[in-house]
């Protein structure tokens, strides 16, 4: 069964309403802190995101640093090997050349996966 309405629902008397601008006022302002409390909660996910991701992106810088350091080193174990094998000119250029071919390969295989995936 349907409730009687309450006194406060009762519609208002003819000399009793609003204006419609204040009507339409007040729905612009709670509009915007509704606007406003929205950006507050993705700013807040997006920082509460970006703290949780600090320490794992030094982590990772600090690897691919070491990950470099170790190709160099194996770039200049290649030089060296290849030194007593050859004069230095040709080991420097045979050493180039078989990383300048990874790098080129590992390219050319990431560029494949994007467009394949794009």
């Amino acid at each position: 069964m349907l409730k009687p309405a309450e006194p406060a629902m009762q519609p208002p008397e003819p000399g009793d309403e609003r204006p419609i601008g204040e009507i339409v006022h007040q729905l612009v302002e709670e509009g915007k802190a509704y606007a406003q409390a929205e950006l507050g909660v993705v700013k807040a996910i997006a920082e509460a995101k970006a703290n949780g991701l600090k320490v794992p992106a030094i982590l990772l810088g600090a690897a691919f640093l070491l990950l470099q350091a170790a190709v160099t080193v194996l770039a200049v174990a290649l030089f060296l090997g290849l030194l007593a094998l050859v004069g230095p000119v040709l080991a420097g250029l045979l050493a180039f050349v078989i990383f300048a071919g990874l790098a080129g390969g590992l390219t050319w295989q990431a560029v494949r996966m994007i467009r394949r995936d794009l």
